[in-house]
């Protein structure tokens, strides 16, 4: 599988991409720029950090805006507030993603990475209930393929842990480490699920995108990124058999980018498996 550019973006922090089937569009942010991309262009720029969207029913978009749940019309730009969280204001919506039934479940960080003050959040379009708490960084979430296991990445624990997931209610239970990512590889970061119930982790720092079965604990493959900062990924394409990977450049020295001059661009790796779809906010 090799991994081909699609935007040398030179993104501070690119993250969260989503894949709209609908209008065959990826979209993405750089979160410290405070941009919203679909494709290689810029949709939006707001004024205020988003860590994270969704897509909508209604064919907007769902932005975690720093400690709020915003409403953004793509053809407009208007934007509306639905809902906050109750966080220290140094604390920021982080990842997010949107579960089967259509909750947008996303999770904070402390801007410092100093705290564990972040949380999970599961949020119905009226009120965002707590999951987690005592969280340091809030990244990597996806779901099994029966939708039955929900997978969640706190980031400085190296650790992808595995929860029972209740669709009916949104509920989590019965925590349990799936994988514990070695120090060498890199520090988990976003991830995605492909049908054969496997999980795909992008590692900040390795330069690389990584897939591992989450029942074993088991390394399966290291994709390798031109970018040392790979910061998330997303199954996407007519075939949902692309993976679409961002990166960041974020505080990296003259020589890491000389190194790695592609850091902050959107990347895309053809695999040989079928991805699982994104889900929708919204019932």
């Amino acid at each position: 599988m090799k991994t081909e550019l699609i935007l040398d973006a030179k993104a501070t922090l690119g993250e969260s991409p989503v894949w709209d089937p609908k209008t065959q569009t990826l979209f993405w942010l750089d979160i410290l720029e405070k941009r919203i991309y679909a494709g290689t262009e810029i949709l939006a720029e707001v004024d205020d950090f988003i860590g994270c969207l969704a897509l909508r029913k209604n064919g907007n978009l769902l932005l975690g805006k720093r400690l709020s749940f915003a409403d953004l019309n793509p053809a407009t730009g208007q934007m509306t507030v639905l809902a906050s969280v109750d966080e220290s204001p140094d604390n920021r919506i982080n990842d997010g993603k949107c579960d089967p039934a259509g909750r947008f479940l996303v999770g904070t960080m402390d801007m410092t990475e100093k705290e564990s003050s972040g949380s999970l959040y599961s949020f119905d379009g009226k009120q965002a209930t707590r999951l987690l708490n005592n969280i340091g960084i809030s990244n990597g979430l996806t779901w099994s393929v029966d939708h039955k296991t929900f997978y969640f990445i706190d980031t400085p624990t190296h650790e992808v842990k595995a929860f029972d997931y209740d669709i009916s209610t949104g509920q989590i239970a019965n925590p349990r480490v799936a994988i514990h990512i070695p120090e060498s590889l890199g520090w988990p970061d976003g991830m995605t699920s492909d049908m054969d119930g496997n999980l795909w982790i992008a590692l900040w720092g390795g330069a690389q995108v990584t897939k591992w079965d989450p029942n074993t604990g088991t390394l399966l493959e290291q994709i390798p990124v031109p970018a040392a900062l790979t910061s998330s990924c997303i199954f996407g394409g007519k075939d949902m058999n692309e993976l679409y990977v961002t990166s960041a450049r974020l505080e990296m020295s003259e020589k890491g980018l000389t190194k790695f001059p592609l850091s902050g661009g959107l990347f895309k790796v053809t695999t040989n498996v079928e991805g699982m779809q994104t889900f929708e906010f919204g019932s």
